[in-house]
């Protein structure tokens, strides 16, 4: 018998005795490297840990269990769930926004559009990602998204609500930031109509950093012309979370996980804005995005910063990164937690007086 159908029916029978090996022998001549040695071998699949999670999460397995845990029980279970592995695996915070706003979105679905009953689960994880995602879908299905954007959040009228509510102008309008601006300033109150806007330019600029969709929302065209497009042209209302959430693109767009030379290149990118005077919220951002993709290496964010020339930018890099730590870590001894790890003084004192900060940006 030829030795490979061998193999091959040796390798069914052990399977199919429960001693299979989980994955199957690569025939392909393994090539020889310098001087006469064979290549690495291909990385192997990492096993599962004894509670069944997998070793190391994508967006699309945690995704999927979660969903799936959702459909079986509840919303508040599989949110649950999310929380508990954005703590144990800190990496998965680059995704798990993106995710919770799905949550939010079936759950909707799921309880024929009751936004109290959809809102009675604990959603404070991932940024409240969860309640986004809700009032997303709730303005979606809505015959009248202006009035009804006003009474959604009544009547705390919270920030993280408000917030949602400028994620759902961009879905109602289909990307229209005009269109979507003008929803958000029916607000009437400016601390409102701010707080809509940050939702409004973290849906434009990409609120799944691995959605190559989201990605393409911005014309190239423009974009090469004007770096910072559109945030120039924005009334003046609007222009801080528009510079504050532009950096998103900026690294999705120069593939942050592979390259980590572009948090550093994003500053200097955000220099663009002096002339607009929006290079200090730009900053912000980059150091908000940095701290969310890096949270478990505080830091080597923290040298990110310091990568700054001037004094101005790396305080405002860090009064970024100090802000997504408290609003991912909500206990009040957080920013204490980050500044303690950093190494170098000027960042660590920066650091120290930007704790007050706990701002609603996600």
């Amino acid at each position: 018998m030829h030795p490979r159908v061998f193999a091959i029916i040796t390798a069914v029978l052990l399977g199919a005795l429960g001693l299979g090996a989980l994955a199957v022998t690569d025939w392909t001549p393994t090539a020889a490297g310098p001087a006469g040695r064979a290549a690495p071998a291909a990385k192997a699949v990492a096993a599962a840990s004894p509670t069944g999670d997998p070793a190391v999460w994508t967006r699309s397995t945690l995704r999927n269990k979660l969903m799936t845990e959702m459909a079986a029980t509840d919303p508040g279970v599989a949110l649950a769930d999310l929380d508990r592995i954005t703590k144990a695996k800190p990496y998965t915070v680059r995704f798990c926004h993106p995710i919770a706003h799905e949550l939010g979105h079936t759950a909707v679905k799921r309880y024929n559009y009751d936004f109290a009953k959809v809102l009675s689960f604990p959603h404070d994880t991932c940024a409240e990602g969860y309640l986004h995602g809700a009032v997303e879908e709730m303005l979606a299905a809505s015959t009248d998204p202006g009035n009804d954007l006003l009474k959604l959040c009544q009547p705390q009228m919270s920030g993280p609500c408000v917030h949602g509510t400028g994620h759902g102008t961009m879905f109602v309008t289909k990307q229209n930031v005009p269109a979507a601006r003008d929803l958000c300033s029916r607000y009437g109150s400016q601390s409102r109509i701010i707080t809509c806007s940050e939702g409004l330019f973290m849906q434009l600029f990409g609120p799944d950093e691995e959605d190559e969709n989201a990605k393409a929302q911005l014309p190239a065209d423009k974009l090469a012309a004007e770096p910072l497009y559109p945030c120039p042209e924005q009334p003046a209302l609007f222009q801080s979370a528009c510079y504050f959430y532009a950096p998103t693109f900026y690294l999705s767009s120069h593939d942050y996980p592979d390259h980590p030379e572009v948090y550093a290149q994003a500053l200097k990118w955000c220099l663009n804005a002096q002339a607009t005077g929006g290079a200090n919220d730009c900053s912000r951002g980059v150091g908000s995005r940095t701290m969310k993709y890096n949270l478990d290496r505080e830091d080597w964010v923290g040298q990110q910063c310091a990568s700054a020339a001037d004094s101005w930018q790396r305080k405002a890099c860090v009064d970024g990164m100090v802000s997504y730590y408290t609003v991912n870590y909500t206990d009040p001894g957080a920013a204490g937690r980050l500044c303690a790890k950093l190494t170098d003084q000027e960042i660590a004192r920066d650091c120290r007086s930007s704790a007050h900060l706990s701002g609603s940006l996600d």
